[in-house]
């Protein structure tokens, strides 16, 4: 298991998930970012 010795070693590690449908669609690759991830669980949209 993977862990961070603390939330402020885990800031900029929010893992990305390939949108397979949308990619395709596109033609372009098209990320998600997994905000349920966050270690504050913080989900505010930032442009």
């Amino acid at each position: 298991m993977h862990f961070y010795e603390s939330a402020l070693s885990a800031i900029g590690s929010t893992p990305l998930i390939k949108l397979k449908r949308a990619s395709e669609e596109t033609g372009c690759n098209i990320l998600g970012k997994a905000e349920f991830l966050n270690p504050g669980q913080s989900v505010k949209d930032r442009a």
